[in-house]
C-alpha cells in the first residue's frame, strides 16, 4: 500500500498537457491513494481550482483533495473549507506559500493555518530552506494545528530534522527535484518515523524521484510501511486498509 500525500491534478504552466496523467502515473509506480490539490487553485484561482477538482473527485475512488488556500483571500478561504470538507472528498488545506506572496512568518499565513486547526484537518504547507523551522513555530503557537512541511525543507532538511524535534505535531515529506546523497537516510534516522510521510509532487516532478530517493535510504521494514501508508491513513483519517 502506498499513499502519495504530495500530489496535483490539473495541467500545468508548462508546455505541455498533465490534465489526465495522475491515474496513469500512479498505476505505473503502484501508488493506490493519492492526494492532490488542484494545479489551477495553487498556482492561479484557488477558487475556481477547488471547484474544478471538487467535481472531478466525485468521480473517481482514488483520491482525495486538499481545499487549496490562499492566506490573502481569507474569505474565499473560509467559504470553501465550509463547503467542500464536510463532503468527505477533501480531507486537508494546502498552502504554498510562494506562489501566494505569504512566506510562513507572515500574519496572513498564521491565520491561514488556523483556520485549518480550527476544521481539525491537517496543512501541507510549501517548505523549503529555513521557512521548515518557522512551520515549526507556526504549529507550536497554534493549538491542534498539524502540519505538513511539504519538500521537508528542500534542501534544508537539517533544518527539518530540528523542526520536527521542536513540535510534535510537525510532519515531513520528502518529495524534492534534486536527490542529495543521505537526505532521506538522515532524516529518517534524525525524527520518530511516526512523523514521516511518502510524497512525490506528481504530476509536477515524476515520482520515480522521491523513489528512487526513498529506496536508497535502504529503510526498516517498519520504517518502510509506516512512511509508505500507516502514518498518512492515521494523519488524515483515511477509511482505506492495505
Amino acid at each position: 500500500m502506498i499513499v502519495d500525500v504530495h500530489a496535483h491534478w490539473g495541467p500545468w504552466f508548462f508546455a505541455m498537457d498533465v490534465a489526465e496523467a495522475n491515474r496513469a502515473t500512479m498505476d505505473r509506480y503502484g501508488i493506490d491513494v493519492s492526494i492532490v490539490s488542484a494545479t489551477e487553485a495553487v498556482i492561479y484561482d484557488a477558487a475556481s481550482g477547488n471547484r474544478a477538482l471538487d467535481a472531478w473527485l466525485a468521480g473517481t475512488d482514488r483520491h482525495y483533495g486538499y481545499v487549496t488556500v490562499n492566506p490573502r483571500r481569507p474569505a474565499d478561504a473560509e467559504r470553501d473549507l465550509d463547503e467542500y470538507l464536510p463532503t468527505g472528498r477533501f480531507v486537508g488545506v494546502k498552502i504554498h506559500t510562494d506562489y501566494t506572496g505569504s512566506p510562513v512568518t507572515s500574519p496572513q499565513l498564521r491565520e491561514a493555518l488556523a483556520l485549518a486547526a480550527s476544521r481539525d484537518v491537517p496543512a501541507l504547507v510549501h517548505t523549503w530552506g529555513r521557512s521548515v523551522l518557522d512551520l515549526a513555530q507556526a504549529c507550536l503557537d497554534t493549538p491542534g494545528l498539524r502540519v505538513i512541511a511539504g519538500h521537508m525543507g528542500a534542501d534544508g532538511f537539517p533544518y527539518a530534522i530540528e523542526a520536527a524535534a521542536a513540535c510534535d505535531r510537525l510532519y515531513l515529506e520528502p518529495c524534492y527535484s534534486h536527490a542529495p546523497a543521505g537526505r532521506i537516510a538522515a532524516v529518517v534516522a534524525g525524527v520518530d518515523e511516526d512523523r514521516l510521510l511518502f510524497g512525490t509532487d506528481s504530476t509536477l516532478i515524476d515520482p520515480a524521484s522521491a523513489f528512487g530517493a526513498v529506496a536508497a535510504a535502504r529503510l526498516s521494514p517498519s520504517a518502510a510501511e509506516a512512511i509508505a501508508w500507516r502514518n498518512a491513513v492515521r494523519l488524515f483519517g483515511l477509511d482505506i486498509t492495505a
